[in-house]
């Protein structure tokens, strides 16, 4: 090692994973949301994130800050990339509820300072970016960790290519220094068409990617500068923080005190006050995944201008893009539409309304439809379930628990359950009462009987389950013990 890299700061990428992405409804939801997306090649928007950060972070550690509620789906996405990727170790800060970004940034800083050091630089990557290639990426985050080094605090600016109103903007001095960076004039809202297009004609707005690069120390004292109270409010939920987790490598944060915090963005909060923020453009072509358009330009167009992902037929069909996952869909006679087909739900737009999907999922939650919320295939810590069919008084699911996975430990007011298991075996606890139930062969659980379904074997343990009774909602558990911390 060189006397350069010797003297070089430690680079602790941050992973902010979680948001619902309501503008890739119905795909993406609050119980499965936008990082967990799979693209065209196979892989999910975090494994990618998790791959950029293990090519920047100083002897390959990164923090993933994510909701407690996706840990477990996290921790299997992380466990992939580890399979077939050296030098990634990854901790995890879990957050009880989400509290925006200035919370989530700051309690990484405290993070960073107590394991690595006040003076380590945060590199803050929300996980739901697409940014290529990763060589270009790596030499931008090389130029800001050396201004960062010094006490400057630098965002991420992306050269517009399109008057976007998706995105909000980031005026800066067309001059920079020698180290590519440029000075901060104001943060813009996300514009009108017309007003966007002023700023891609003046050539000075960059596109706000909300990647950030700044020392630990930095941020913390301008956090407390700009936004005293939640300084004060996350110094105390950090006080109370829970340790314990997967030999260390997981911190939770209080329920109580930081659902006490206030709500702001990052941006809001100290980026937008700070009289040392720069802007570092981004050349690596940066993509956020955020709308069904972005999505379907990762695909290749036929000769009639159409994108597609699954299995389709396309008559008399141009400039249209078709999502199918598990079904045939077929079309006629279509211009400049969207097809998004999952097996509970469809949406159907013009390509030019994508950014109009939000207000879809904001009239389901209105509705207290289920559909803005979760799949009919939800994951589970233990695996996943299916609804396969249901209606009055009974409901049919099949279940797929993972080798060593289990269910808590639990009872239900209001149902009875049948399990008839279709291949592995189940080892069933049922009141005091415990045998295994092999392929082809069942148990029967009464309304208001402690119960438990385990899979003991190497293969996957496939069950369906049949409930009976008045209520058969999803909050009808009482859980005495979880192995995944959840009772």
């Amino acid at each position: 090692m060189d006397s350069n890299q010797a003297q070089a700061p430690s680079l602790i990428p941050v992973i902010l994973s979680g948001g619902a992405g309501s503008r890739l409804w119905p795909v993406s939801r609050e119980g499965h949301p936008k990082p967990f997306i799979r693209l065209p090649d196979g892989q999910t928007l975090l494994q990618k994130t998790l791959l950029r950060a293990r090519a920047i972070a100083s002897g390959g550690r990164v923090l993933l800050v994510t909701n407690r509620d996706y840990y477990f789906i996290s921790r299997d996405e992380v466990q992939r990339v580890q399979a077939g990727a050296d030098r990634l170790s990854v901790d995890y800060l879990l957050e009880p509820c989400g509290r925006n970004t200035a919370a989530a940034i700051g309690a990484a800083a405290r993070w960073v300072s107590e394991h690595v050091s006040p003076s380590a630089v945060l590199m803050v990557m929300p996980a739901d970016h697409l940014i290529e290639p990763e060589s270009m990426f790596v030499e931008d985050v090389r130029a800001a960790t050396a201004l960062a080094a010094q006490g400057a605090m630098l965002t991420f600016g992306v050269p517009p290519t399109h008057p976007e109103t998706g995105y909000g903007y980031i005026e800066a001095d067309p001059v920079g220094n020698a180290g590519g960076a440029l000075e901060v004039r104001r943060f813009v809202e996300k514009p009108s068409q017309a007003v966007a297009q002023g700023y891609l004609d003046a050539g000075n707005y960059w596109w706000n990617s909300g990647m950030f690069c700044m020392r630990a120390d930095v941020f913390l004292a301008e956090l407390a500068e700009h936004r005293p109270a939640l300084a004060q409010g996350l110094d105390l939920a950090w006080s109370r923080l829970n340790r314990s987790g997967d030999m260390g490598r997981v911190s939770e944060l209080p329920a109580d005190e930081f659902a006490q915090l206030e709500s702001i963005s990052v941006d809001y909060a100290v980026m937008e006050r700070s009289r040392n923020l720069r802007v570092q453009p981004l050349r690596a072509a940066w993509n956020d995944i955020g709308s069904w358009r972005a999505m379907a330009d990762l695909c290749n167009r036929d000769k009639q201008g159409n994108r597609v992902l699954g299995d389709a037929v396309l008559v008399d069909t141009a400039d249209c893009f078709v999502h199918a996952e598990d079904r045939l869909v077929a079309t006629v006679g279509l211009r400049d539409l969207m097809v998004v087909d999952t097996p509970d739900a469809l949406l159907v737009a013009r390509m030019d309304q994508d950014q109009q999907v939000k207000d879809v999922v904001a009239q389901l939650k209105k509705r207290g439809h289920e559909s803005y919320r979760t799949h009919r295939t939800v994951i589970r810590p233990w695996g996943t379930y299916t609804v396969l069919e249901e209606g009055e008084g009974y409901k049919i699911k099949r279940l797929e628990v993972k080798p060593g996975g289990q269910l808590s430990l639990q009872m239900h007011h209001h149902r009875s359950e049948h399990w008839i298991v279709v291949s592995g075996t189940a080892r069933v606890s049922v009141g005091d009462a415990e045998r295994l139930v092999m392929t082809n062969e069942s148990a029967y659980i009464p309304v208001g009987q402690r119960h438990r379904v385990e899979n003991p074997g190497v293969v996957d343990l496939v069950l369906i389950e049949v409930q009976s009774g008045a209520y058969l909602g999803e909050d009808d558990i009482v859980r005495f013990s979880d192995v995944y911390g959840r009772a």
